[in-house]
């Protein structure tokens, strides 16, 4: 055992340490409570697993300057940031100290201890935002290093209705904001018609991939315009002049429940200027003033666009 000196204090029972060139510790396991004061309030390093829902003891990341990077604590506590009081058990940090993440659960995952579990002891949060006050369960926030909120993660099953440039939407697993406090991108929960540079696309992902809300399926620019989205019901040909055309649509995979019925798989559609690009392939991008864009509507039987590119 031995201690360890920090910028918000020093700490006994130190276990295991790592050090950068400097010599400052870049991470270490600690087995005695110990009392850091921080900005945001008197953090206790987790030290102990107090119940199978916990994670076994984590380790605390440091900076090379000696300053908080992630640290998992004790027992959940109140912090105080930008968007109001908000309870934590893991908390990580930008360099320049201020708050990046904040979960307040971090709870160990297992065949014993569920997602379920652990949306259990989640309580509802009433938070600032830059689309007003929310009230819901959150899975975690993160911030940008000026403090302005970067994005929500909703647990599974809850919803925000929130005003966005298309209107008043419900939104499903995550919200996320440009640091003006403009949406960035959002999930929504219902098949929703955008208006879009070629046309009015329905968008949804029925499969929506990561656990966190940063990066969503329908995402806007910071004027509000629609940069890029994901949809199951609609195909595009696009054509030139004297040419037969390409068509280009969401696919499908075999149910993971074994039956016969299939499964879309969402088509990425991104508006970066004057280009409209499939699936994100740089290869597959189309200049809107060169090319005719036709969307048509997918077979919601068989999964396949009702015209065939050879019509």
């Amino acid at each position: 055992m031995s201690t360890a000196s920090t910028i918000y204090g020093d700490m006994s029972g130190v276990e295991f340490r790592t050090f950068y060139s400097n010599g400052k510790t870049d991470g270490c396991l600690v087995t005695e409570a110990n009392t850091l004061t921080t900005p945001y309030g008197t953090l206790v390093p987790q030290y102990e697993a107090e119940d199978m829902g916990r994670r076994t003891v984590k380790p605390m990341y440091f900076y090379k300057d000696g300053a908080l990077k992630s640290i998992a604590l004790q027992s959940q506590t109140l912090l105080e940031t930008p968007v109001g009081t908000i309870p934590a058990e893991l908390v990580t940090f930008h360099k320049n100290g201020s708050i990046k993440r904040i979960f307040p659960l971090d709870g160990k995952l297992s065949g014993f201890w569920s997602w379920k579990n652990e949306f259990a002891l989640a309580t509802t949060l009433t938070f600032l935002s830059p689309v007003g006050t929310l009230a819901t369960k959150v899975i975690g926030l993160q911030f940008y290093e000026s403090g302005a909120l970067k994005s929500i993660t909703l647990w599974p099953g809850q919803t925000l209705t929130i005003e966005t440039p298309m209107g008043k939407v419900t939104v499903r697993k995550g919200l996320a904001f440009y640091e003006s406090g403009s949406i960035r991108s959002f999930e929504p929960l219902k098949k929703m018609e955008i208006l879009t540079p070629i046309g009015m696309i329905s968008s949804y992902d029925n499969e929506p991939n990561g656990i966190h809300g940063d990066i969503n399926s329908v995402q806007l620019a910071q004027d509000g315009s629609i940069e890029a989205l994901s949809t199951v019901d609609h195909a595009i040909h696009v054509s030139a002049s004297g040419e037969e055309g390409k068509l280009f649509h969401p696919g499908v995979k075999n149910n993971v429940c074994g039956d016969e019925r299939k499964v879309s798989i969402p088509m990425k559609v991104r508006f970066e200027k004057s280009q409209v690009i499939f699936h994100d392939n740089p290869a597959l991008s189309f200049n809107i003033k060169e090319y005719r864009f036709e969307v048509r509507m997918m077979d919601a039987l068989t999964k396949e666009p009702i015209y065939s590119c050879s019509e």
